[in-house]
């Protein structure tokens, strides 16, 4: 049955370029629900001259590994060649700063998400929109590089987000999924297109300084989930699989942030619910149902790829840290002769964490190893701090790192708390939720709300962008459900899901974390004056 599937193309092909790895998943389009094979490759950002980016050449070496690795486990498990396949989704890191010239070459390297350098445009901007415009946006680069004079600026005749060049290179359309176009440039009320004012407050502010007549010439088209955003082209076929057996004119829906696949992938789309996406960052969607009343610094106002208001909280910093640690502890286990592989020392490690005492025995950790906004710091420093009085035990140890990890979200989800921003349902996903029952109880504390984890919450953004995929080529045949009825209806009908109520001790025990946390913010900016 699969192997029919898969020969007559009913599939859906998700690619997302995460922070740590690439992945491409492959659904069977009828019933995305069901994966039918999987494929990744591991790669790292690169600090180079203060700047986080990528390198372009290993994305593409990237990618095409994740596809031979898929195409591989295809055959592996169903025994046939992948030829073709129904739709095709790409999604990646939201925000940063792409820019090329009239000819599509790459102006600068790629400015990641996780730089901090555009401080003083993010706060013009913000003071000429009245929104919060964060300093990861590209509008912020933009800004901040034609403030700073760079040579590069006269040239610039495009810009866009990562999966947005990639879908480019696949099928010559520039366009981009509201979800993810809502991180470059504010959208408009309706959550269809950038915000007309917004546009031309930005052309008044700027000037001749532009290096065309108004910014929108700058930004890919604007698509909702659903509608066509092109074929994959020969040379777009060739770039995903070298060895040629990938056929092109396959339909690509729009290219979408991994926040967007996120809330797919948690059936979080609707207005209150709300998820949370743990990475090399961490990251909190909350649907809306009404606007906010102030215009909140810890606060992103995005989209769902439906175009639905969101208030996103935004941490440059989530598990790297955490993962530093255990390598740590797996290293001493090698040393020792006992050996562990990652997934044993993280599961080992994690369950040891719920041993610890509440409030994590007096014990603090900072995750930053990037600049924190929401935190007020402009670089990371990674710090374990503790008073003579603390407890110092692997448990409580653990226990820090995971309420580390959640820390600086939670300052930003009490903001929400005090807009009144009510939650029917939040989700979890990405691989620190692998580990049933631990941070899922942790995160469902330090939010002070029931967390539920899904059986694909370690696929997380490649099944979510896969099923993006799959909507897009269901809505090209007829069906006219909405993205929130398909998922509900079609995706996770039958789907199975644990939930955590907060425990009342953790609830305190996080509590009392937090302000530590908050006071010992002090540290980490003394830390970052004097190293």
């Amino acid at each position: 049955m699969s192997a029919a599937a898969i020969e007559a193309g009913r599939t859906a092909l998700g690619i997302e370029l995460g922070s740590t790895r690439i992945k491409a998943c492959l659904v069977d389009a009828d019933d995305p629900a069901r994966v039918l094979a999987v494929g990744s490759h591991a790669w790292e950002n690169r600090f180079e001259e203060r700047t986080w980016t990528y390198a372009l050449d290993d994305a593409w070496a990237g990618l095409q590994a994740a596809f031979a690795a898929l195409r591989d486990d295809v055959r592996a498990r169903h025994g046939t060649v992948l030829r073709s396949v129904g739709a095709i989704g790409v999604s990646g890191m939201m925000h940063g700063y792409l820019a090329f010239d009239e000819a599509g070459e790459l102006l600068v390297p790629f400015r990641t998400w996780r730089n901090t350098s555009t401080g003083r445009a993010a706060a013009e901007l913000t003071e000429a929109f009245g929104v919060n415009i964060p300093l990861r946006w590209s509008i912020a680069h933009l800004h901040q590089a034609i403030l700073d004079d760079e040579p590069h600026v006269p040239r610039v005749r495009s810009i866009t987000t990562l999966a947005g060049y990639v879908h480019r290179a696949l099928t010559g359309r520039a366009v981009l999924g509201v979800g993810d176009a809502s991180g470059m440039f504010p959208l408009d009320a309706a959550g269809a297109d950038y915000d007309a004012e917004h546009v031309a407050r930005y052309d008044a502010l700027v000037g001749d300084r532009l290096p065309v007549s108004s910014v929108a010439e700058l930004l890919p088209t604007v698509l909702r989930a659903g509608e066509p955003a092109g074929e994959l082209t020969a040379e777009g076929a060739r770039l995903l699989d070298p060895s040629g057996a990938l056929q092109p004119g396959v339909p690509l829906c729009a290219p979408e942030g991994d926040a967007g696949t996120g809330m797919v992938a948690t059936n979080a789309v609707a207005p209150r619910t709300g998820n949370v996406s743990a990475g090399t960052s961490i990251f909190a969607m909350v649907v809306l149902e009404r606007p906010l009343e102030r215009v909140h610094a810890e606060l992103d106002l995005v989209a769902t790829p439906a175009g639905d208001p969101v208030a996103m909280v935004h941490c440059n910093n989530g598990a790297s840290e955490l993962a530093a640690w255990v390598q740590v502890f797996a290293r001493f286990a090698a040393a020792a002769g006992a050996p562990v592989d990652d997934d044993a020392a993280f599961d080992a490690l994690f369950r040891e964490a719920l041993a610890g005492e509440a409030d994590a025995g007096g014990l603090l950790v900072y995750n930053h190893v990037a600049g924190e906004p929401i935190a007020g710091l402009d670089e990371g420093r990674p710090l374990l701090v503790r008073t003579p009085e603390s407890r110092l035990t692997l448990a409580n140890l653990m226990r820090a790192h995971l309420y580390g990890a959640f820390g600086t979200l939670a300052l930003g989800m009490r903001v929400l708390d005090e807009e009144g921003v009510r939650l029917d349902r939040m989700f979890a996903h990405g691989g620190m939720f692998r580990t049933a029952g631990v941070a899922q109880r942790f995160l469902a504390g330090a939010l002070r709300a029931p967390v539920s984890v899904g059986e694909t919450a370690s696929e997380g953004g490649a099944w979510g962008i896969a099923v993006l995929a799959a909507f897009a080529r269901a809505a090209a045949g007829g069906d006219a459900r909405s993205l929130s009825g398909y998922l509900d209806e079609v995706v996770f009908a039958g789907a199975e899901q644990s939930t955590l109520e907060p425990d009342p001790d953790d609830v305190a025990g996080f509590a009392a974390y937090l302000e530590r946390y908050r006071a010992g913010l002090a540290v980490e900016a003394a830390a970052v004056e004097a190293l």
